[in-house]
């Protein structure tokens, strides 16, 4: 990963420059052959910055400093993240916004806003020709082999319908100005256009900390865009238009921007949702929730097209849904973007768009493109031979193996290699020429530095023509990349500023004030797969607590000096800390020895082994994210804080020290169990998350107890006390039984007492009450698998001998009663899981009926 140009990186950087306008004009410098998009000449600034740079102006240092670490602290709280593949900070990168916005003029807007819209319209008008009557291959005006050897060109999507013939709902274009100020458009993203909701985030950031400089400079706002999308999007529902149901696909949380996916599903309210939550039957497509199936009338897309079916169009996929193709055939169901847009995301599309426009349009470009030729065309590759130098060389087809090649920095021998290459197999490269792009200013170690940046605008469809939101984003490119547009290859990002020529709306996407709302208490329909992901994050939570527990009793006797290293009960709880992952079996060592200093180390080792707790905390991390719209600001904040407490591998500390970032961690496991019980409303999405608590508590007890009790010994008042520590019974006990350590009452109040919360009851008991309102035939008057195995070991606790579990064998020394008991409700506790994981969140797709289909006129 090359430089981060960003402050976010560097958490000493104030993240903005100081005196703004004299800072500049002493240390700006930006290339005398590239156009700024701030200075028009030395010390002189374009005449629509003016207002912003007074505005700034009159905040001063101090407040300027203030007001950006206040942006900084809501992008992380926000969970603002981009995963970059591969990238050392990790799947969860910050994301990386600069503190100075763009501003573009509102006459500059008009024309490019006329160019924009045109080309939306041409492309739109080529894909309904390609996937219709293919006049343009006929009259060979696009070459067949560019088409039908595409990957992107689906075969199994050759007519299928399409709402008004509007085969490009939304549509992004990469533009870049050149050095001649005039903006060119490089690259077109047709298929599931990336970005929307960082723009979208980038504008909430600013607005909220800039308020005043943002009404100031007369900027227009977002809103009508997005409201926009919202009603193009319902009116593509087959059926059921007033009211349609709505829901936008994602891969998942593993891809690069699951958190725009996240954050657009809530922006536009709807419902975020993965392959496996969907289903096709009898050719529709239904929503697996909890309280069952639901009609999908229209689906969103952000994954690519031949991913969405992996039975029509790609078989090794497991992220779309068999059978979604014969849906949209059966005209069930409305797709955005149509499948098989993905076609037109092609360099080589630059180079005939010329021609297409005054054939299909009868006009020329409005927004020029940057030089481009197909090497399947003869004259444009000797073209491209004899100007090699000159060029950035593209693949034809996007993921394909062929890397883009800047030709300037390549030496004489490289450049002969690569046009041997080309001339092998000419079909599979484009070449652009590059153009240097325009700077914008970055601030970046301490000072304000020139960098080439591009715009991504985006468009949706709108009454056969197409609205354009009034900014975009803005990316910040790598140094040498200049026709590089993607968020993999982008350092940063700016808020794009759109100056208004006239009143702004005072729209809002907010529900108006005045507006009275309809009295709902709704959860039933909740996925079933955010219910596994909300039942993992309760269980993950209780298990690391247990862990920080165990661990914190262990060190805080190893730290007390007043005691000797042969302490009776380290040996036990080592064992159990070491074996806390493993099905429970009593300590039973073969001699009694002294715990050796250097033990610790094997101990703490423990925390970084698989399902130890280093491994623990990250998964209960990664679980979080993927429900972080089910999170409170609160709850989310908790789970963040844990960055800054996770062990840290390969660095020595010293027992106090450890002691207490086992405490904070604690506190904070202890914080996020305390919203989970008084915050959140006790619909299904809390009902998971405490169930899955209950649950590992209940497993983690019973290990516990059987790893140290089972086992007597007659000098075992020191390891009942250290059990009770850890469970958090002790002062319970002290207070009912004094200094007296007896078994039985220590097993009545860990497993027997209903009033104890960390007893085996008390989750028994709260168990039994959730499972009784899981979703399901509230018809049938007999109990559930679930509900019988909850009551069997409910029986088990409520009909104990407490004298005969207490009571060891006398030639070994073994309560074999108490084992027993114990490996009963382990392993009840196990089944109750599997049986939640199978009747609820299982994601396993019923099979179907298959159609058949026409590929009439296809080819």
């Amino acid at each position: 990963m090359q430089e981060q140009s960003q402050t976010s990186q560097n958490p000493k950087d104030p993240g903005i420059p100081s005196a703004l306008s004299a800072e500049w004009r002493a240390d700006y410098h930006p290339a005398a052959d590239a156009y700024d998009e701030v200075y028009s000449g030395p010390g002189t600034f374009r005449p629509h910055w003016d207002t912003f740079i007074k505005q700034f102006d009159t905040l001063g240092e101090q407040e300027l400093n203030r007001r950006w670490e206040q942006a900084r602290r809501l992008i992380h709280e926000n969970g603002v993240t981009y995963n970059v593949y591969g990238n050392p900070q990790g799947m969860n990168r910050t994301w990386d916004l600069d503190a100075l916005p763009l501003l573009i003029s509102a006459e500059e807007w008009k024309h490019l806003e006329r160019g924009l819209v045109q080309r939306a319209t041409l492309i739109n008008e080529i894909l309904a020709d390609l996937y219709g009557e293919q006049k343009l291959l006929h009259k060979g005006l696009l070459p067949p082999e560019l088409i039908f050897a595409h990957p992107g060109f689906l075969r199994a999507c050759h007519r299928l319908p399409v709402h008004n013939r509007q085969h490009l709902t939304l549509y992004s274009v990469d533009i870049g100005r050149g050095a001649d100020g005039r903006f060119l458009a490089i690259a077109d993203r047709t298929q599931s256009p990336a970005g929307a909701g960082y723009v979208l985030e980038n504008r909430i950031v600013f607005s909220r900390i800039f308020p005043d400089v943002f009404k100031a400079c007369h900027i227009q706002r977002l809103a009508l865009f997005f409201r926009r999308m919202r009603q193009t999007l319902t009116s593509l529902a087959p059926h059921n238009r007033d009211n349609p149901r709505i829901v936008l696909l994602t891969p998942g949380p593993f891809n690069e921007t699951y958190f725009e996916h996240a954050y657009l599903a809530r922006y536009l309210n709807y419902t975020l949702v993965e392959g496996g939550d969907l289903t096709v039957r009898d050719g529709c497509l239904y929503w697996k929730t909890l309280g069952g199936l639901h009609r999908v009338d229209v689906l969103l897309r952000r994954l690519d097209d031949d991913f969405c079916d992996p039975l029509e169009l790609r078989p090794d996929s497991s992220l779309g849904v068999a059978g979604l193709v014969e849906a949209v055939r059966a005209g069930n169901l409305a797709v955005a973007n149509p499948l098989g847009t993905g076609l037109l995301e092609t360099p080589a599309l630059n180079a005939f768009l010329p021609s297409l426009a005054r054939h299909l349009l009868n006009d020329d470009l409005i927004l020029p493109t940057v030089s481009t030729f197909w090497c399947g065309k003869p004259e444009w590759l000797s073209h491209v031979v004899a100007n090699i130098q000159k060029m950035v060389i593209k693949p034809t087809y996007p993921g394909t193996a062929i890397e883009p090649v800047y030709c300037g920095h390549l030496s004489a021998d490289e450049r002969s290699a690569l046009v041997n290459a080309i001339k092998a197999n000419p079909t599979a490269y484009v070449a652009q020429e590059q153009v240097a792009l325009s700077t914008v200013p970055v601030w970046h170690a301490g000072k304000l530095q020139p960098r080439q940046a591009a715009l991504r605008t985006y468009l949706v469809a709108a009454d056969k023509t197409f609205d354009l939101m009034p900014g975009g984003l803005t990316q910040i490119l790598r140094e040498g990349e200049t026709l590089m547009f993607s968020l993999q290859h982008s350092s940063g990002s700016k808020d794009t500023w759109v100056q208004a020529s006239g009143p702004i709306s005072d729209f809002s996407m907010l529900q108006p004030a005045g507006q009275n709302l309809a009295i709902s208490r709704g959860g039933s329909d909740l996925p079933s797969r955010v219910a596994d992901n909300l039942f993992w994050l309760g269980r993950y939570v209780e298990r690391a607590e247990s862990m920080v527990r165990l661990l914190r009793t262990i060190l805080v006797r190893l730290s007390d000096k007043s005691v000797s290293l042969d302490v009776h009960e380290l040996p036990i709880l080592m064992f159990a800390f070491k074996h806390q992952r493993l099905r429970a079996e009593h300590f039973n060592p073969e001699k009694k020895r002294a715990v050796q200093a250097d033990e610790l180390g094997d101990v703490l080792k423990e925390t970084f082994s698989p399902g130890g707790l280093y491994e623990t905390l990250g998964l209960l991390q990664s679980v979080a994210r993927t429900v972080r719209d089910r999170l409170s600001n609160d709850a989310w904040r908790v789970i963040l804080s844990l960055d800054e407490s996770v062990w840290p591998k390969g660095r020595n500390e010293r027992i106090h020290e450890q002691i207490a970032r086992l405490n904070f961690m604690l506190t904070t496991l202890a914080s996020f169990g305390g919203l989970a019980s008084e915050s959140m409303t006790r619909g299904q999405v809390w009902r998971f998350v405490d169930m899955g608590r209950r649950l590992e508590r209940a497993i983690n007890l019973a290990r516990f107890v059987c790893s140290t009790m089972v086992k007597s010994d007659v000098a075992e008042g020191s390891l009942l006390e250290a059990v009770l520590e850890v469970a958090d019974s002790l002062m319970t006990y002290r207070r009912r039984y004094l200094a007296s350590l007896q078994l039985a009452p220590i097993i009545d109040l860990l497993l027997i007492d209903q009033t104890n919360p960390r007893s085996m009851a008390f989750q028994l008991e709260a168990l039994g009450e959730h499972v009784k309102n899981l979703p399901g035939d509230s018809r049938t008057p007999f109990f559930t698998q679930q509900e019988k195995i909850v009551f069997g070991a409910t029986a088990s606790l409520r009909l104990i001998d407490l004298d005969a579990v207490c009571k060891p064998a006398a030639e070994t020394g073994i309560r074999r009663d108490l084992e027993a008991l114990l490996v009963k409700l382990e392993t009840d506790m196990g089944k109750l899981s599997d049986l939640i994981t199978r009747d609820y969140l299982s994601h396993a797709q019923s099979s179907r009926q298959l159609a058949t289909f026409s590929r009439e006129g296809a080819f």
